[in-house]
């Protein structure tokens, strides 16, 4: 009786809100997903060809673990990386929803689709650490976009989120359009371990996870943070990759 009325309820509410895309807003098949023209515009990475270090795409369809030019030239400090989606089309659109629109929402298919990119870089007793936001910027945005996403692929993947294991002990200012040595400058010492949640990650594989990856001068700060706790090993999940900066 009760699943019926459950299945009631939610033909009802299907009929009287059809479900969406979630980028465009155009009636779809399933709630939470992506109507026919934005699903090609996505771009998906999982299974793609990718940078076994920073996630980003490459031409070709080389078979086992390769890395870019940019990660050749300069070793990340991480161990390996993965992007849900090219930051572009509709990976950026959805990226900057999330982030700057309020659209809260986008957490739970986007923490899906990262959870599917994860796949190759889970580990046993590996935990989630989303990328910190300083109190100020969480006071104006009211909400850590990385943390959104990292409880939603946590939950898909079965494994622990350490909400605040890494602090970000002062403000930075935007990085978007700094150059790669100005953003590094500008992160130098800004993300610490927290002084008592830190010890939760020594002898641990920690998973780094935020929005976007440009430069990667975040999550270079956060992996060798991650690192000074005694991480055993650090990799990264990204929902959007930049493409290759000269």
């Amino acid at each position: 009786m009760a699943r019926a009325a459950s299945t009631s309820l939610g033909a009802l509410r299907r009929a009287v809100y059809p479900p969406a895309c979630v980028a465009c807003g155009e009636f779809t098949d399933s709630e939470f997903g992506l109507c026919g023209p934005c699903w090609r515009g996505a771009g998906f990475l999982a299974g793609a060809l990718v940078c076994d270090a920073c996630g980003v795409p490459l031409p070709g369809q080389d078979a086992g673990p390769v890395h870019c030019d940019d990660c050749l030239r300069r070793p990340r400090a991480w161990s390996r990386g993965r992007a849900a989606l090219p930051y572009r089309g509709t990976g950026r659109q959805l990226a900057l929803a999330l982030k700057h629109a309020d659209r809260t929402d986008l957490a739970r298919p986007l923490g899906r689709w990262l959870a599917t990119a994860a796949r190759p870089l889970l580990l046993d007793g590996q935990v989630l650490v989303p990328v910190p936001l300083h109190w100020t910027r969480l006071l104006r945005r009211r909400h850590n976009q990385a943390l959104l996403l990292a409880a939603e692929a946590g939950r898909h993947l079965g494994l622990p989120v350490l909400p605040d294991a890494l602090l970000r002990r002062r403000a930075t200012s935007s990085l978007g359009h700094g150059g790669r040595e100005a953003r590094a400058q500008a992160l130098a010492g800004a993300i610490a371990p927290h002084p008592r949640r830190g010890a939760a990650l020594a002898g641990r594989p920690v998973l780094l996870v935020d929005d976007v990856m440009t430069s990667g001068a975040t999550l270079v700060a956060c992996a060798a943070a991650a690192h000074a706790a005694g991480a055993s090993d650090v990799r990264v999940l990204v929902l959007a990759r930049a493409l290759l900066e000269p």
